[in-house]
């Protein structure tokens, strides 16, 4: 059997589903065209950029504005059939020249929030433009600069019509980002789930692996932890399952099926979610229990003064750093919680299982031994 038709591309394929497009990749679409224009005078339209892993899609663009010293595009954010509460959103992006040796700086605009607590990858009072979208922004204007003799030191306010109205749809601000929206994606895809078709998906993973022979297959939340497995243990695409928020149907499946060993791996507060006994790790429908993080720590050596201030942090990563500053395993502890869960639910089948806890950059920050 060709390898090409397992992995978390056939995965996505077999849904059946739409891809969409990231607000990150939406927004770096729009600075693009506004750079563009700023030093061109005409604006790409359709605008087309290189996301993280080599797709180059083009976006139209649904507002031009040019005037002296600043460009202003938007683009329409198109998330596939994705139920994404930002579907249909307009986001602007409008970009000033600064004087030489500015860089590349980012304003919240009306409609993007501003993070105002700790615990989140942006430093408080920063835009809540995550780092992969800043990332591909700074990218795409260092290149635009190079095409047409520009300096690469702009100003990229970023906004997103009635984006304040939305946000409230969202955790956004319960985790201290107030005022809109967040800028988000680390790929700029935005991969749709259905959690029928996806599920399904997951089990066809699960077959196609074991019919080309592979004993030990890894269920992966996003595309960060697979490749942090793929760094780990040299897995084949064809091992890698992209189970996204549905660790019960691997587990499950997995149950039913067995393979030699399962790798579970994926961002700390999502797996902090299985380690308390989720097994359906979306946002909307289970939430990181900092009681339950704060007991782990208690186990792993914290006192009552952390284990407190762990019990009211604004996330789980802020959770996370206390204990790391206090030399407290908790990202191990997680690991270690969340494989005895699986386990749990595997009901003894032949199948031993570890868990890898990543944080947003992919280095990890706990594991557990297969057991």
């Amino acid at each position: 059997m060709s390898e090409t038709k397992g992995g978390r591309g056939a995965q996505l394929k077999h849904t059946g589903l739409r891809p969409g497009w990231t607000t990150g990749a939406c927004a770096t679409a729009a600075a693009t065209a506004a750079y563009t224009a700023l030093l061109s005078g005409d604006f790409p339209d359709p605008v087309t950029i290189t996301l993280p892993r080599g797709q180059t899609p083009a976006f139209a663009l649904a507002v031009e504005e040019l005037g002296d010293g600043r460009a202003s595009a938007g683009v329409v954010k198109d998330a596939g059939d994705d139920p994404d509460v930002t579907h249909g959103a307009l986001v602007r992006v409008s970009v000033r020249v600064l004087p030489p040796g500015s860089g590349v700086v980012f304003r919240a605009g009306p409609g993007v929030g501003t993070v105002t607590l700790p615990g989140l990858p942006l430093d408080v009072g920063e835009p809540a433009v995550n780092p992969v979208p800043r990332q591909m922004i700074r990218d795409h204007i260092a290149r635009v600069a190079a095409a047409h003799g520009g300096s690469g030191d702009v100003e990229v306010t970023i906004g997103v019509d009635d984006g304040e109205e939305i946000a409230r749809s969202t955790w956004n601000p319960r985790l201290g980002i107030l005022g809109g929206l967040s800028i988000l994606g680390t790929t700029g895809v935005v991969v749709p789930y259905s959690c029928s078709a996806w599920i399904d998906s997951i089990r066809r993973g699960v077959d196609v692996a074991r019919a080309a022979g592979h004993t030990h297959v890894a269920g992966c939340t996003g595309s960060t932890s697979e490749k942090t497995v793929v760094a780990e243990y040299g897995l084949p695409e064809i091992a890698l399952l992209d189970m996204g928020d549905f660790a019960g149907a691997v587990l499950k499946y997995v149950r039913r099926h067995p393979v030699d060993r399962l790798t579970i791996c994926g961002g700390f507060a999502k797996l902090s979610k299985l380690a308390a006994g989720h097994l359906d790790l979306h946002s909307g429908r289970s939430q990181v229990d900092k009681a339950h993080l704060a007991e782990l720590a208690r186990r792993g050596g914290a006192d009552e003064a952390l284990a407190s201030a762990i019990a009211v942090a604004n996330t789980g990563l802020a959770a996370l750093q206390l204990c790391q500053a206090r030399g407290v395993p908790l990202g191990d502890l997680v690991a270690v919680a969340a494989r005895d869960e699986a386990l749990s639910v595997l009901r003894g089948a032949p199948v031993a299982v570890d868990v890898i806890c990543i944080d947003r950059a992919g280095t990890v920050v706990g594991r557990s031994s297969a057991r």
